[in-house]
C-alpha cells in the first residue's frame, strides 16, 4: 500500500510524525511486504517556518518531505490552484493508494481535490468539525473536504454526530471516531520537553503564576476594534500576573502599527518571537491558564490539565465548553477579564477521554489497512 501525505505548515507536521510513526509501527508488526506502507510525504510550503530547518526534524523525530513545492505568499485562489497542479503532479508519478490530509488548510483542500479528480482515495484527519461559520476559510476547507472524502477519521463524537447530522451515513465512505493525533505527539513529545526547553527558566517565569496568549486569527489581528480590546484586557491582567505572549511576525506588525505594544504603567506582558514545539509544550506544563484564538492551542490546554480563555465567538471544540474546560469570551476586554478572574487552577473532569486515550494514529491505521483490504 502506499500513501502520499499532504501538509503545509508546521503543527501538521508534527500531527502527521505521529501517524508516520504508526505506519513505522505497522511495518515493524508485518513480515509479510504485501502488507506494508510506503508513505511519501509532500510539504507544500504553505506556511513558510524557518524553524523548521534540519534541527527541527531531528529533534522532533520527524520524516523529511519527498517532494516541497514551496508555494506561499499568494492569496487563497492563487495558493490553492497552484497547489492543485504540482500535487496533481505527484500524484500521476507517485501512483498511491491513498492520499493523506490533515485539519483545514489551503493544502488539504487542495490534495483532496487533486486526489479526487484523479480517482485517488481520500483520508481526512480532523474530519467532522465544524464552526458553524462559513466566513473562516477554515470551515470552507474542512466542509469541502469531508464530502469528497473516502475516509473519515473523526477526533470527537461531536465531529462524528456533525457527519451524521450531514447525511454522510448515505456518502459512499467510511467515518469512525479514531481520538485525536494532536494528543498522540503531545503525549510522545511531553515525556522528553524538558531536556529540550529551558524557557521556564530563561523567561523567569514562576510555574502556575503566568498566563500563556497567543493571538493569530484574522478576525481579531484584521479587526482594528478587537485587537485593542484583547490588548487592554492583556495589560491589564498582566498587573497581576505575567502574560507571556509568542507573537507571530503579522501579528507583532499589526500591534506595532497600532502603538500597543507600548507598555502601560504596571503592564507585565512577556512578548517573545514565536516558539517552538518543546518550547510550547513546557509552557503548557506551567502556565497558570492560557489565552488563546487558537482551534490547536484549545485542546493542548486540555491536554495538559489547563483551564483555556478562547478570544473567539464560537469554537469547533465544543466538548471543551460542555467540559467545563474552555470559556468563550470573543474580543471583549471585559468578558476576558472576568474569565480569568473566575480561573480556578483545575477544571472539572480532567481524566475524561475526550480526544481518545492516545492511540488515534494506531486507529487511523487500522481504519486504512481495513478500507485496503476490503479492495
Amino acid at each position: 500500500m502506499k500513501i502520499v501525505t499532504v501538509i503545509g505548515a508546521r503543527p501538521q507536521f508534527v500531527k502527521a510524525a505521529a501517524v508516520s510513526r504508526a505506519i513505522a509501527e505497522h511495518n515493524a508488526t508485518y513480515a509479510d511486504h504485501r502488507a506494508l506502507i510506503t508513505e511519501v510525504i509532500v510539504h507544500t510550503g504553505q506556511h513558510f517556518d524557518a524553524n523548521m530547518s534540519d534541527i527541527f526534524f531531528e529533534e522532533m523525530q520527524i520524516p523529511r518531505p519527498n517532494y516541497h513545492l514551496e508555494i506561499n505568499s499568494v492569496g487563497h485562489g492563487a495558493m490553492t490552484g497552484r497547489m492543485l497542479e504540482k500535487i496533481e503532479d505527484v500524484l500521476i508519478k507517485e501512483k498511491p493508494d491513498y492520499v493523506l490530509v490533515y485539519g483545514d488548510t489551503n493544502s488539504t483542500l487542495a490534495g483532496a481535490l487533486a486526489a479526487k479528480k484523479l480517482h485517488i482515495k481520500v483520508v481526512h484527519v480532523e474530519a467532522g468539525l465544524r464552526s458553524f461559520n462559513m466566513r473562516m476559510p477554515e470551515e470552507i476547507n474542512r466542509i469541502l473536504t469531508d464530502r469528497i472524502s473516502n475516509i473519515l477519521c473523526c477526533p470527537t463524537e461531536n465531529a462524528v454526530e456533525n457527519l451524521i447530522n450531514e447525511g454522510f451515513k448515505h456518502f459512499p465512505c467510511t467515518f469512525a471516531n479514531t481520538g485525536d493525533v494532536m494528543l498522540d505527539a503531545a503525549l510522545f513529545y511531553s515525556t522528553f520537553s524538558a531536556e529540550k526547553s529551558d524557557i521556564i527558566n530563561r523567561l523567569g517565569l514562576e510555574p502556575k503564576a503566568f498566563f500563556l496568549c497567543t493571538i493569530h486569527r484574522a478576525e481579531n489581528t484584521d479587526d482594528e476594534e478587537r485587537i485593542r480590546s484583547i490588548f487592554v484586557a492583556l495589560n491589564e491582567i498582566s498587573t497581576r500576573h505575567p502574560v507571556v505572549l509568542p507573537l507571530h511576525p503579522r501579528t507583532q506588525k499589526i500591534a506595532s502599527s497600532l502603538n500597543l505594544l507600548t507598555d502601560p504603567a504596571n503592564s507585565k506582558l512577556v512578548i517573545v518571537p514565536p516558539v517552538g514545539y518543546f518550547d510550547m509544550i513546557e509552557l503548557l506544563k506551567h502556565t497558570k491558564a492560557v489565552i488563546t484564538d487558537s482551534g490547536g492551542l484549545q485542546k493542548e490546554a486540555y491536554f495538559f490539565g489547563k483551564p483555556c480563555i478562547t478570544l473567539r465567538d464560537e469554537t469547533e471544540w465544543v466538548e471543551l465548553l460542555a467540559n467545563g474546560a474552555n470559556m468563550l469570551t470573543g474580543a471583549s476586554s471585559t468578558k476576558i477579564i472576568d474569565a480569568c478572574n473566575q480561573l480556578s487552577d483545575k477544571f472539572s473532569n480532567t481524566d475524561s477521554q475526550l480526544y481518545g486515550s492516545g492511540y488515534a494514529s494506531k486507529n487511523i491505521i487500522k481504519l486504512i489497512s481495513q478500507n485496503y483490504a476490503l479492495g
